[in-house]
């Protein structure tokens, strides 16, 4: 079961964080982070990358300000790192978490 939420941003974006069993070989939670124009655009970008089961149900775990001001600086809008958050751990593109996936081929875009 994955815990979440979302957070509103005054531009009218939101961004929402998902914490979730880790798709890669080593197992364990990830903390994703999503820029989108709304929550189910950041639901569908999830999706789309093949973590079919996720859902977002109530405002739980929202992001914090932290993980709001890293998502909004990265060029994907999309960011992970493994959970719980160690503050050492930077924030990673979803092309790294991706490339740790067997099976999965990247279309080199």
């Amino acid at each position: 079961m994955s815990a979440g939420g979302f957070s509103r941003l005054p531009n009218g974006t939101v961004v929402v964080a998902l914490t979730l069993p880790s798709p890669s070989v080593c197992g364990g939670n990830v903390r994703m982070i999503v820029h989108a124009v709304n929550r189910a655009r950041a639901l569908t970008r999830l999706r789309n990358l093949g973590l079919r089961a996720v859902y977002l149900r109530g405002n739980a775990e929202p992001p914090t300000p932290d993980e709001i001001t890293a998502v909004l600086h990265h060029p994907d809008g999309l960011i992970w790192r493994t959970a719980p958050d160690g503050a050492e751990e930077l924030w990673h593109p979803i092309r790294a978490l991706m490339r740790q996936r067997p099976g999965v081929r990247s279309s080199g875009v």
